[in-house]
């Protein structure tokens, strides 16, 4: 491999490193400057040329009229998207372990047509999805609050979990649920004590999706709630006002995307552990 090669690569790396990085080095520097440094700061090199300031980052935590209220949005998020995710993977899970098995036949549906109708739930556009969420969640008396978000979230992250789950489930050997079987599991017990522990990798990544989609939603999040259940998407966005508060908004912006890096990282140690350990056996 000749070094013009290397060092071709180690720039494709180093270029993508600084497109990926530059955003969030740009909102971390936002955050510590006021006003004057944002609209009237350094040319060139604004990102160093300001006097820092935590103006941005106490705005969050601050109590009183000055304050942001971010406990409550965050906590809203974190409770609809764990709770969404859960039960999402663990009924995902189980779909696709019944479609990856054995056979469905309703007339001329399939079990492939099964699998795409759950992959056509993402591909539909959510615009088609918020009026009759909205008219379900308000004849349910579930509209902005959190059980009610939860009830939506599930509906839009199961088809995900079912399809991350499918290909898993298809790649373990049926040998291995007819082994478990002859030395005297049923068919539910060759599922949780062999092919379950056999998909773990499949399980972290179908949830680490799920936590990512959930984290992330806007669109239903502002549709679907109004004052009651606020959402950390919505309530980054409703900072915009007639004098933006950009460090109070780039602090806030960092501080959402803060636990999916964590779980980035910690899926990540995890998952090369477990493809370790499946190479060993």
């Amino acid at each position: 491999m000749s070094r013009s090669y290397q060092l071709l690569k180690y720039l494709c790396l180093l270029g993508w490193s600084a497109f990926v990085v530059f955003p969030f080095l740009w909102a971390l520097s936002t955050s510590f400057k006021d006003a004057n440094s944002v609209t009237g700061g350094a040319r060139y090199l604004p990102w160093v040329e300001f006097e820092p300031t935590t103006l941005g980052w106490r705005s969050l935590f601050a109590s009183g009229s000055q304050g942001i209220n971010i406990v409550t949005p965050f906590l809203n998020s974190a409770t609809v998207t764990l709770l969404a995710s859960i039960i999402s993977l663990a009924l995902g899970t189980l779909a696709a372990y019944g479609l990856s098995r054995y056979k469905f036949r309703a007339g001329f549906v399939k079990n492939s047509d099964i699998t795409f109708f759950f992959i056509s739930q993402r591909i539909m556009p959510p615009i088609v999805l918020a009026i009759p969420f909205f008219l379900m969640l308000k004849e349910i008396s579930a509209l902005d609050t959190i059980w009610g978000l939860v009830i939506v979230y599930i509906a839009l992250l199961l088809p995900i979990a079912v399809w991350v789950m499918i290909d898993f489930f298809d790649s373990i050997p049926r040998e291995l649920d007819e082994m478990a079987m002859i030395d005297g599991c049923t068919p539910i017990g060759a599922f949780f004590r062999v092919i379950l522990p056999n998909s773990l990798a499949g399980l972290v990544v179908a949830g680490m999706f799920c936590l990512i989609f959930g984290w992330n939603d806007f669109f239903f999040a502002f549709t679907l709630t109004f004052t009651e259940t606020q959402l950390l998407p919505v309530a980054i966005v409703s900072l915009n006002s007639s004098v933006t508060p950009w460090w109070s908004l780039s602090a806030f912006a960092l501080i959402s995307v803060t636990p999916l890096a964590l779980i980035a990282v910690v899926v990540e140690r995890f998952m090369s552990r477990g493809s370790l350990a499946g190479a060993f056996r």
